[in-house]
């Protein structure tokens, strides 16, 4: 669904230049932000799960296209619960990124405006061109019930455009890249087309074994957890990846590992295979547990975690 008012030159230009620029993808903790960045993509960049708070890192995903090149920004979720050190500057993070880009996304659920929501709504300039991104709006049958939701959205802020998508199911993702290319700069490339993001593999096994955690643990443990890989060998096509996962509090340790050793081979297992897939060749993962108690709200101690 699109503004049908669009100045039709605008379309014919749109089609006549190569056009990059960035895009940052918003809105409350667990609405299918990374979901959505990886569908568009075709692969599993970012992490998810049912959780709040998986996305803890400002990351970038580009989609290069004959004639575009999208860089998504996936951010956070603005967190509003638990305002230690590193919710700050997640929250931080991205405020930042809205100053930055050319074109926001504002994701959210086919469910009424909440507070979180308008949380989020506050930090966005009517400056950026902003279109609100309804996930999941297969489930919502009738597209006639999605109206009172986009009412009670436009009457918050000024919206360019309103898109229904499934993140999930990739559908009218098509429509969503159409949408957005309309308000990119003309510019050539800034990465090669076969570039998928800007960070390296080190931080994306860290991020495999971090998503693991929040799959496969309760609610509590995840949100005291970091990953840190402390040695990367590449040897030919097999990558050699020593990590440590770093918990708040000795009584976390026993969660973690399991019953004889069985959750932490659970979440070692199911990492280094995506590893394989992402990176296209053997793993092997060594991982153990180390407690640092108050990294949360250590300054230096983030710093050295990649926050």
């Amino acid at each position: 669904m699109t503004d049908s008012n669009l100045d039709s030159d605008l379309d014919v230009d749109a089609l006549s230049a190569f056009k990059c620029g960035t895009i940052a993808i918003v809105g409350r903790p667990n609405v299918g932000k990374s979901t959505l960045l990886n569908h568009i993509l075709g692969m599993k960049l970012a992490i998810t799960s049912r959780k709040a708070q998986t996305t803890r890192h400002r990351l970038l995903g580009i989609h290069t296209t004959e004639d575009t090149q999208f860089l998504f920004v996936d951010t956070p979720g603005f967190q509003q619960k638990h305002l230690n050190t590193l919710n700050k500057g997640l929250n931080k993070t991205v405020t930042q990124v809205l100053t930055e880009v050319d074109v926001v996304l504002f994701v959210i659920e086919p469910m009424k405006l909440g507070e979180a929501d308008r949380k989020v709504l506050a930090l966005l300039s009517d400056k950026t061109p902003t279109i609100l991104v309804v996930n999941k709006s297969d489930l919502m049958g009738d597209k006639g019930n999605l109206l009172p939701l986009i009412q009670d959205f436009d009457l918050e802020f000024p919206f360019t455009d309103i898109v229904p998508v499934s993140a999930k199911k990739s559908l009218n993702l098509d429509e969503l890249l159409h949408t957005i290319r309309k308000y990119l700069p003309e510019q050539a490339a800034i990465y090669s087309e076969d570039e998928l993001t800007d960070k390296n593999e080190r931080f994306l096994a860290a991020e495999l074994v971090r998503e693991k955690i929040f799959r496969l643990l309760g609610d509590e443990i995840p949100y005291s957890v970091a990953v840190e890989i402390e040695k990367f060998e590449v040897v030919g096509n097999l990558r050699r990846i020593f990590c440590a996962i770093i918990v708040d509090k000795d009584s976390q340790k026993p969660m973690l590992i399991g019953k004889n050793g069985d959750k932490m081979k659970q979440i070692s297992t199911e990492a280094r295979q995506d590893m394989e897939k992402l990176f296209g060749g053997k793993v092997y993962l060594e991982t153990w547990v180390k407690v640092k108690g108050g990294w949360a709200d250590d300054e230096r101690a983030l710093k050295s975690l990649g926050y």
